[in-house]
């Protein structure tokens, strides 16, 4: 298909900026909205056919101006805690349904969507509940859609290995919710080269991806391999099933929330693929072991060995 213009709603974010940066350097025009420009100038601004508009895009008007003369649309929009009850509805649900309706008012038929693994409807969280509303509302659009359903996606500034690695700095015991919980993270780069492939392979139109790495860990692992690599070791004690719950109640008060009861209802189903990365794709995707020590280990000569030594597989 044609592919000149890209609009990327959360183009500003984690994922975003990584599938941004793949669109520029195929000098593909690229809009991206944002509410605070400021905190992208340095990084999207400077690319050549990027364009980055301070915009609200839950207003109609603002996404029909946007979307306008697209080739393709690629919604990355997600939260993970609500500020207020209903946010995960708002910003999961409600938003995608006024960008496919942008899309066709405005005739424009590709649409990319970020949405999570295990979303479903009648899943234990509301989190995922609203993920799973948005699929349902992307499989009836009648647009030339695809779904991309990742587990937990590590990489350089990532809010998920760096938040283990930031608390392990200060804690002299880590006590752990949901210890068992079963992750198989995905790196942000496979993520965004399988965005980037799906706009031009009509395979992939009405398709749903489950995105997930070559490995499977526990909570307990993964805070734990942190610990290794940032030479922050801690001991970590592992919490039953109702002190987790405790635990996520608690930390609801405070002013950054480090965790929730809806993250803990979320942990309750792992984070697990079925099957192996999608080969359409043509992406062998990264072990976190090969990534994560040149981010988080810094100057700790532990990190440069471990990730050498991961490197000539030994």
């Amino acid at each position: 298909m044609k592919l000149e213009k890209v609009c990327v709603i959360g183009g500003s974010g984690f994922v975003g900026r990584h599938i941004v940066h793949l669109l520029a350097a195929e000098k593909i025009q690229v809009r991206v909205p944002t509410r605070r420009r400021e905190r992208v100038k340095d990084e999207l601004i400077l690319l050549p056919t990027v364009d980055v508009l301070d915009a609200d895009v839950h207003d109609p008007a603002t996404l029909d101006r946007l979307v306008q003369g697209a080739d393709a649309v690629i919604n990355l929009v997600g939260i993970l805690h609500e500020e207020r009850r209903g946010d995960f509805h708002r910003v999961h649900t409600e938003l995608p349904a006024k960008i496919m309706e942008a899309c066709r008012r405005n005739g424009v038929k590709r649409y990319l969507h970020m949405s999570a693994l295990n979303a479903d409807t009648a899943a234990p969280s509301a989190y995922l509940r609203s993920k799973g509303e948005a699929e349902k509302l992307v499989r009836a659009s009648g647009l030339d859609w695809t779904l991309f359903r990742p587990s937990v996606i590590f990489g350089r500034g990532d809010t998920f290995l760096n938040l283990f690695a930031r608390l392990l700095r200060f804690l002299p015991v880590v006590l752990l919710a949901c210890p068992n919980a079963r992750f198989q993270p995905v790196w942000v780069e496979d993520v965004a080269r399988a965005f980037f492939h799906s706009l031009r392979d009509r395979r992939t139109v009405g398709q749903s991806y489950d995105l997930c790495g070559p490995g499977v860990y526990t909570l307990r692992e993964l805070v734990a391999y942190v610990g290794r690599i940032t030479g922050h070791n801690r001991p970590i004690v592992g919490l039953s099933d109702r002190l987790s719950y405790l635990q996520a109640a608690a930390m609801e008060w405070l002013p950054v929330k480090l965790m929730t009861r809806d993250n803990y209802h979320s942990m309750q189903v792992d984070s697990v693929c079925r099957c192996g990365f999608p080969e359409v794709f043509g992406v062998h995707p990264t072990a976190l072991e090969a990534v994560a020590p040149a981010y988080l280990g810094g100057r700790h000569p532990k990190a440069r060995y471990m990730f050498f030594r991961y490197r000539a597989r030994r």
